[in-house]
Parts: structure tokens; C-alpha cells; sequence
């Protein structure tokens, strides 16, 4: 496939929507190419089932206008027992694919799983660029430009914000389609997303928003200082 501008990872399908479907639906808008990589089917969560959670993702990329989505399959809630397989394979997907931007959790997070993607995606980020590391792949070593962390369950003040007042309501409907996360249904449970979770998503980035002056905007966190060509 051609290069990416922006490849977004998370450990489960739902994780970069929360934290980036804005940024991500701007992007496609502009014809930007745009990318997901989720590192597990959450396969244990409290509630809903595999199936149900890649139907739901299916219909999140369509509304978002992803290139492509990407999943490895690794065990839910056992990342750190497949640590080297998984930077492996998302050094060799950063390669084949080639993007400006990445997007990964950010560090500090409630659940370990986003924190096992974000220390994973930032040694694959840098290894990428290394022409030795795994030097019989067939794709030549490549970094890319920026790695930028996104907020799931974290609120801490963004170096980055990214104004998103006028689709935000495109990014409630992505959000959605997520129903069996976010909603209670006929024999699902009680969880954290079931009790207002959404609210709580977009309280935070109406609080980012008025830090920035503009309503509403997702944040982010730079793993580098970030460069201005100008003033």
C-alpha cells in the first residue's frame, strides 16, 4: 500500500476512537490516509464478543474513512508476554506502511493494556528507523516523523490540541458504534464505559477545548520536542 500519513494504534478496537476519532475524521476529510492497528480483539471484555466488536469497528472505519484497519491478534490482557513479537510486528507494519504520524495510548492509563501499547509502539517507532533491526525484512527502515500520544481514560493538560468543534457530532456517532461497550443491553454488565463514559469524553475535551480557546479538541502529548519552522 502506499504511505500513510497518520497510523493510529491501540490495544482494542474502541481505543484510538476514543481518544482520536476526530483527529482521524478531519484527516480523511482532507484525503489524508489515514490508518488503524489494533493490537488484540478484546477478546476478554466484560461485555460483547469478538464478532460483535469487529462488526462495530467496521462500522466506525467506514464513518471515519479509514484506508485500512489492521489486527494482530495478540492475547488480550497478555501483551507483555508477547512484548518482542509485538514491537516486531509493528516495526515491520511502520516499514511497510510508512507513515508521517503515529498515534499510540498515552503512557499513563488506568487499564495496563494501553500502557503495554504505548511502551511497545514508542521502542517500534524508534527500532523502525534502525537499518540493522530486523535487516532481512524486506522493507527499508523508516521513522516517522512525529509520535503523538492519545488520552483513553487519562486527563492531563495536552501539549497538542487538535480543534474538532465542528465534527464532533461525527465523532459521537463513530463513537456509537460501539454499543455493546457503551451502552447496557439485555444481559450485558455494569462497567466504567457503561456509566457515562461518553459524557466523561467529551467533558474532557470541552476542558481541552477551553484551554485552546475553541470548544471543543482532542489532545495530545509529543514523545519529542516539537519544532516550529516559523513564527
Amino acid at each position: 500500500m502506499s504511505s500513510l500519513d497518520i497510523l493510529a494504534i491501540g490495544a482494542h478496537p474502541d481505543d484510538v476512537e476514543i481518544g482520536a476519532a476526530g483527529t482521524l475524521l478531519l484527516a480523511s476529510k482532507k484525503g489524508q490516509k489515514v490508518a488503524i492497528l489494533d493490537l488484540t480483539y478484546a477478546e476478554l471484555s466484560s461485555n460483547g464478543d469478538v464478532e460483535r466488536r469487529q462488526q462495530e469497528a467496521a462500522a466506525a472505519d467506514k464513518l471515519i474513512g479509514v484506508t485500512e484497519r489492521f489486527n494482530f491478534g495478540l492475547p488480550d490482557r497478555g501483551l507483555e508476554q508477547v512484548r518482542e513479537q509485538a514491537i516486531s510486528r509493528v516495526v515491520d507494519l511502520i516499514r511497510q506502511t510508512r507513515p508521517r504520524i503515529v498515534l499510540a495510548p498515552y503512557f499513563s492509563d488506568r487499564h495496563p493494556d494501553h500502557e503495554s501499547v504505548s511502551r511497545i509502539v514508542r521502542e517500534a517507532v524508534f527500532n523502525a528507523g534502525i537499518r540493522k533491526y530486523q535487516s532481512e525484512s524486506a522493507a527499508k527502515a523508516y521513522r516517522p516523523s512525529q509520535l503523538l500520544y492519545y488520552f483513553i481514560n487519562s486527563t492531563v493538560t495536552p501539549q497538542i490540541v487538535v480543534d474538532v468543534t465542528a465534527i464532533y457530532p461525527e465523532k459521537m456517532e463513530v463513537l456509537r458504534c460501539y454499543r455493546s461497550q457503551f451502552e447496557l443491553e439485555e444481559g450485558s454488565v455494569q462497567t466504567p464505559l457503561t456509566n457515562g463514559y461518553l459524557d466523561m469524553v467529551e467533558y474532557r475535551e470541552r476542558l481541552f477545548g477551553q484551554q485552546a480557546g475553541v470548544a471543543l479538541a482532542e489532545g495530545f502529548v509529543s514523545a519529542a520536542p516539537y519544532v516550529l519552522t516559523s513564527l
